[in-house]
C-alpha cells in the first residue's frame, strides 16, 4: 500500500511540474507576442514620422483612437506609445539586443532602455533579470547601484573558490568602491573612527553594501589555540546564504591582507558556520588599491575574497572597464536555459 502512495505522490508531483512547466511556456508566448507588436507599433510610428514629417500630436491623437476602440486594454496611452516609438530606434540598428527583449516583460525593458544608455550595459541587465528573475525594483535597484560596472571591475577570486550555481549572485554581492560619505570624518581618520562611523550609520551602511546584508557585529571575537582575535565586521547576506567578514584598512591594501582574511575565514567556518550555508566570504575594504597587487594576492588564495576601496572610484572609472570585445565575452556566460520571466503591459 506504502508503494501505491509513493507512486501516487510521484504521479501527481510530475503533473504540477508539467502544469507549471506549460503555465510557463503560455506566459513566455504571450509576452513574446505583446513585446513584438510593441516592436511593430514602435516601428509604424517612426516609419510615418518620417515618411510624412508628422510632428509629436500624431502620437496624442492615436493614443486617444486605441483607447477608445480598446476600452480597458493596458498600454496604449500616448507615454506608452512613445516608448515604443524609442524602443525601435534605439535597438532597431543592434544586432544583438532585438532577440532579447521578448525574454522579459515590458515594464522591465522600458527601465533598462530609460535608465541605460550602453548597448552592453542593456545587454547585461536584460540577461541579468531573465536569468534570476528580477522584479521591477530589484532591476531599479541593481542599476543605480551599478551592478554593471560592479561586475566588471570588481576584484575577487570567486571564479575559483565559488561554486559555479550562486558564483554571479556573489559578484554581485561585492562592489569595487563603496561610497561611505555619510559618516562625517575628516581626510585623516583612523581604522577605529571608520568602523565606529558605519556601525553607528548601520542602515546607511547595509543599504551600500547592498540590501542582502544583516548586521551580525563588529569585533566579532573569534578564539584559535587560546587566542583572541577580533573581526572588524561581520555580516550575513541573505540570498549567499553566507557569513561575510570585512576588514577595514585606511591606506593602501598590502598582500598579507589577503593572508589574514584566510585566516579568519577558516575560523569562521569551523566555528560558527550552520549547517547549510555557504563557506564565508572575506571583504578587505581599503582606502586605496593597486589593481596588478591585489590580483597577485588573490591568485592563490583558496577561500573567496574580494577587496575594494572606499570613496575612492576615480573620475574616469570607465576607462578601467574591459574592452568592448571582452566585456561581450563575459556576457556571454550569463545566459541561462531556464530564466524566470514575468509578463505584463504595465506602463
Amino acid at each position: 500500500m506504502s508503494n501505491g502512495l509513493q507512486d501516487y505522490g510521484a504521479f501527481v508531483k510530475e503533473i504540477k511540474e508539467l502544469i507549471y512547466r506549460r503555465q510557463y511556456e503560455a506566459l513566455r508566448q504571450v509576452n513574446a507576442e505583446l513585446i513584438q507588436l510593441y516592436w511593430d507599433i514602435g516601428a509604424k510610428i517612426t516609419d510615418r514620422q518620417q515618411e510624412k514629417g508628422w510632428g509629436k500630436s500624431v502620437v496624442d491623437v492615436l493614443a486617444k483612437e486605441l483607447q477608445a476602440e480598446f476600452p480597458g486594454v493596458q498600454g496604449f496611452s500616448a507615454r506608452n506609445l512613445w516608448r515604443m516609438r524609442n524602443f525601435y530606434l534605439e535597438y532597431s540598428g543592434e544586432a544583438i539586443l532585438p532577440p532579447m527583449v521578448a525574454e522579459i516583460s515590458w515594464s522591465k525593458n522600458t527601465v533598462i532602455l530609460e535608465k541605460c544608455k550602453d548597448p552592453q550595459e542593456r545587454e547585461f541587465y536584460i540577461r541579468m533579470t531573465k536569468r534570476f528573475g528580477w522584479t521591477k525594483d530589484v532591476l531599479i535597484n541593481h542599476i543605480e547601484n551599478q551592478s554593471f560596472e560592479k561586475y566588471l571591475l570588481n576584484q575577487t577570486n570567486f571564479d575559483a573558490t565559488v561554486p559555479e550555481k550562486y558564483r554571479l549572485q556573489a559578484k554581485l554581492a561585492v562592489k569595487d568602491d563603496y561610497n561611505f560619505d555619510f559618516i562625517e570624518m575628516g581626510e585623516q581618520h583612523g581604522e577605529a573612527e571608520l568602523e565606529a562611523g558605519l556601525v553607528n550609520n548601520i542602515r546607511a551602511f547595509l543599504t551600500e553594501m547592498g540590501g542582502d546584508y544583516a548586521f551580525i557585529g563588529n569585533q566579532h571575537h573569534v578564539e584559535v589555540d587560546g587566542e583572541d582575535y577580533y573581526i572588524d565586521l561581520l555580516l550575513f547576506h541573505r540570498r549567499l546564504r553566507s557569513l561575510i567578514a570585512i576588514e577595514l584598512k585606511v591606506g593602501a591594501f598590502k598582500p598579507e591582507y589577503a593572508g589574514k582574511m584566510l585566516f579568519y575565514l577558516a575560523a569562521l567556518d569551523e566555528t560558527l558556520k550552520l549547517d547549510g550555508e555557504n563557506p564565508s566570504i572575506g571583504i578587505v575594504i581599503c582606502r586605496n588599491k593597486k589593481r596588478t597587487t591585489v590580483e597577485y594576492a588573490l591568485k592563490l588564495a583558496n577561500a573567496p575574497i574580494g577587496v575594494a576601496t572606499y570613496n575612492n572610484l576615480p573620475d574616469n572609472f570607465k576607462s578601467l572597464l574591459p574592452s568592448p570585445e571582452e566585456i561581450a565575452q563575459r556576457l556571454e556566460v550569463l545566459d541561462d536555459d531556464l530564466p524566470l520571466l514575468d509578463s505584463g503591459a504595465e506602463e
